[in-house]
């Protein structure tokens, strides 16, 4: 397995995970909608198992979430959903807090592109 595959399982894992945890479910409860076992979901959010199709469908109906959202997050539907769900996030902070969440984010961001361009070179 490449150095870009294991990164893309990672990438897919977090996503897996993020999804869980923002639903409130953990990893138990997870393993048991999706009829896989506990270690075995752990290894995929941690990005040490990679997933046939059949437990990559079972993940996405038992978290509810496309397979978009899950596997391929960089087109413009899913894009969409990350605005909203950053809106959200947004909706009930006071424009001081709404301005430090923005400088942070933009820290981050900038952060990085800069590694990536590193990573590039």
């Amino acid at each position: 397995m490449s150095m870009n595959d294991t990164d893309e399982l990672a990438r897919i894992g977090a996503r897996v995970k993020a999804y869980r945890t923002k639903q409130n479910m953990t990893q138990q409860e997870l393993a048991v909608r999706a009829d896989l076992s506990l270690p075995h979901i752990s290894k995929i959010e941690s990005g040490k198992a990679a997933m046939q199709i059949p437990t990559v469908l079972r993940i996405a109906e038992a978290l509810q979430v496309s397979l978009d959202e899950l596997l391929r997050p960089n087109i413009p539907q899913v894009k969409g959903i990350y605005r909203t769900e950053f809106a959200e996030l947004l909706d009930d902070c006071s424009p001081s807090e709404i301005e430090s969440i923005l400088t942070v984010v933009r820290e981050f961001k900038a952060r990085l592109k800069s590694q990536k361009d590193e990573y590039d070179q």
